[in-house]
C-alpha cells in the first residue's frame, strides 16, 4: 500500500520559525505574482486554507509587514529575513506560503515546476485596487 504525505513542514533559513502545513491535495496553485513585493522576492507560492497551516515553533519571531491597501499580511523572520507566508489579499481564507521553505527543498524540482507551468498572477492590476486619478 502506499501512503501518501499529507503534512509537511517549513522552516526559514535559521530553523527558528517552523510552520506545520495539511496539503493533502500537494501544492494547490503554484504562482508567481507581480506586485511590488512578490516582483522583488520572486518566490513561487502556493496556497492552503488557514486552518492548514499552523505556526509550532518561533511565532514571537515573524515580523510582519502590509504595504498598500494594508489587506495582506506578509510574514518574515526577524532574524533571519527569509519571508515564509502571507494572509492573501484576494482570499484571506487562505495563506500563500514560500514553497522553497518545505523541508526537503530542492531547487532542481522547482526548477522542474517552473518548467511545468507556475502562474504567473497580475498583482499590479488587483481587482481589489481602487484606481486613483490625476
Amino acid at each position: 500500500m502506499i501512503q501518501v504525505k499529507h503534512r509537511y513542514k517549513a522552516s526559514c533559513h535559521c530553523g527558528e520559525v517552523v510552520l506545520k502545513l495539511t496539503l493533502p491535495e500537494g501544492l494547490v496553485d503554484p504562482r508567481r505574482c507581480d506586485c511590488s513585493m512578490c516582483r522583488r522576492r520572486g518566490t513561487i507560492v502556493a496556497s492552503v486554507p488557514l486552518a492548514d497551516l499552523e505556526v509550532v515553533k518561533g511565532q514571537e519571531l515573524l515580523t510582519l509587514y502590509q504595504f498598500n491597501t494594508h489587506s495582506a499580511k506578509h510574514f518574515f523572520c526577524s532574524k533571519c529575513g527569509i519571508y515564509t507566508h502571507h494572509q492573501r489579499r484576494s482570499n484571506p481564507h487562505h495563506y500563500a506560503f514560500n514553497v522553497a521553505c518545505l523541508d526537503g527543498d530542492d531547487p532542481f524540482s522547482l526548477h522542474q515546476l517552473l518548467k511545468e507551468g507556475v502562474t504567473l498572477k497580475d498583482g499590479v492590476n488587483h481587482p481589489s485596487d481602487t484606481p486613483t486619478y490625476d
